[in-house]
């Protein structure tokens, strides 16, 4: 299979926000966009530079500072960045990518087939590969066929959505920088670093060589970092901003009422309850499965979103295919179900309530659902303290496993399932919470039969089925509803957006209105 992209086009506008506060951007042609400085509120410093740490906190950077080898347009279909074409074998065993000759990294480096290897072998490294390493997985080396040619080699038959889901997810970073990327980004993005104060801004400056003509629109960015949404709404009301990303929804909601440009993108998040089964009570089966039962997913949605989402019971969006709106019913709030299975579990009430919910202080829906599960708990004669932590406490918390439970948002779910093995609660190896070797086999299981099901119709659908089926009884993880995490709040003069498949804050093509 050869695929060759020719005259991809841009992609503006923006996706409902909610069922009953509709806003509906037209697209505005691009010479109707000047420049300028476009200045960003954002409620959270960024963990570092790493673009293979695909956490949703350095989403205001990643698709700015760096590129992919290709990427996904809001529905779906493959569009070309830096691989200008690609060619599956016949027998899904490789891949062959032909790289663009007109690339060159923020150093002045080209872009090559030996730079994208470099990229691969970190991906493919347990500890340097971050997010990424689980989607390398499947992959079984590389060569470089030519200075702009690499193929991929698998391990097997993959099939060809597994296949472009792992070349739209790599981030390319200069192979000179990749040593220091946390400290110092080293991409190839539209914009460059111009200056970082830690906890107060970031400024970046357009890229003059960037390989995408007529782009970055505005020559500078912005991000000041606030520490309350109210204060970033503030900024944006008083002119002291120009777009808010990330922001409540609860806030969005009354901004749009006031005016303002409300979008979202795509790539909507799950929320999911996350649980350390390595850890006092929950090694327990059966304590785990209750709360299947024991999480009131409409009040959660409610309290924490202002009910713009979707009650949920697996990790995926509404898109996915392996998406199943029977386990949301089936895995309904009942309380009388989740004691049953806390008196099978046989721990004492002292046990059960022998753990703590690490919170996300400085997160407002976090907080609320939190105080909902407590009260909700506290029912069922679970008495749960909360843990509140915030910033590097509580990245290093989620990352290294230091939690008994903890609610986490998942990415990545409107693509291939397997996909959801990029989050860490979620991975099948290197697991920074549930360790080595994992210690849910049917899991693996389950991930690998996705994995190896080539085509499509009963076979497909069974493994998905069969990886539903395995989620909900190991309940590592009990996925509640989903949520837009990349809302994009802008003044009435900005435009031009383009919208990422995952809620990632795309600035190259955004402008003012003339």
């Amino acid at each position: 299979m050869k695929l060759r992209f020719l005259n991809a086009p841009r992609l503006f506008g923006a996706v409902a926000l909610g069922l009953a506060a509709v806003f509906a951007a037209q697209p505005t042609p691009a010479q109707q966009i000047s420049g300028g400085t476009l200045r960003v509120a954002i409620l959270a410093d960024i963990a570092n530079y790493d673009p293979h740490q695909f956490s949703f906190i350095n989403a205001s950077l990643i698709k700015n500072l760096y590129d992919n080898l290709l990427e996904y347009s809001p529905d779906g279909k493959i569009v070309p960045a830096l691989a200008e074409s690609f060619q599956i074998a016949p027998d899904s065993r490789s891949v062959t990518l032909k790289l663009r000759n007109d690339v060159k990294f923020h150093s002045g480096a080209p872009l090559t087939a030996e730079a994208v290897a470099a990229n691969l072998k970190k991906a493919a490294d347990p500890k340097l590969g971050k997010n990424v390493y689980p989607t390398m997985s499947f992959v079984d080396n590389w060569t470089v066929v030519d200075p702009l040619t690499v193929r991929l080699n698998f391990k097997g038959p993959a099939p060809e959505r597994q296949i472009t889901d792992l070349l739209q997810f790599i981030s390319i970073i200069d192979p000179a920088g990749i040593e220091t990327v946390e400290q110092k980004p080293a991409g190839s993005g539209a914009y460059m670093l111009a200056e970082r104060v830690v906890g107060q801004r970031i400024r970046l400056t357009a890229n003059p060589n960037y390989w995408r003509k007529g782009e970055p629109v505005s020559k500078e960015v912005v991000f000041t970092i606030f520490s309350q949404d109210a204060a970033a709404t503030a900024a944006l009301e008083s002119g002291g901003a120009d777009i808010i990303y990330a922001g409540t929804a609860r806030s969005a909601s009354r901004l749009r009422a006031a005016g303002y440009n409300v979008l979202q993108g795509p790539g909507p998040l799950v929320q999911v309850f996350r649980i350390n089964t390595t850890r006092g009570p929950f090694r327990n089966e059966k304590f785990r499965q209750a709360f299947n039962y024991l999480i009131d997913r409409e009040g959660v949605l409610r309290a924490g979103y202002a009910g713009l989402g979707e009650v949920v019971a697996l990790p995926w969006a509404l898109s996915s295919p392996a998406h199943d709106p029977s386990y949301a019913q089936t895995y309904a709030f009942n309380l009388d179900k989740g004691k049953e299975l806390l008196a099978q579990s046989g721990l004492s009430q002292a046990e059960m309530s022998n753990w703590k919910l690490v919170v996300d202080a400085g997160n407002q829906p976090v907080v609320a659902i939190s105080q909902v599960v407590q009260s909700t708990l506290k029912r069922a004669g679970i008495d749960v303290q909360l843990d509140l932590k915030e910033g590097a406490e509580l990245v290093d918390a989620m990352l290294k496993g230091r939690f008994d439970a903890i609610f986490g948002g998942v990415g990545n779910i409107q693509k291939f399932p397997s996909r959801v093995t990029t989050n860490s609660i979620y991975r099948t190896t290197a697991n920074p919470v549930l360790g080595d070797p994992h210690p849910h086999p049917k899991y693996l299981a389950a991930i690998e039969k996705v994995n190896t099901t080539l085509g499509s119709g009963p076979a497909v659908k069974a493994a998905y089925d069969e990886l539903n089926k395995v989620l909900v009884e190991s309940a590592f993880g009990i996925p509640t509803n989903t949520y837009n995490a990349g809302l994009i709040v802008t003044a009435k003069n900005v435009a031009g957006f383009t919208l990422d498949i995952d809620d990632m804050l795309v600035l190259r093509t955004v402008g003012f209105r003339r």
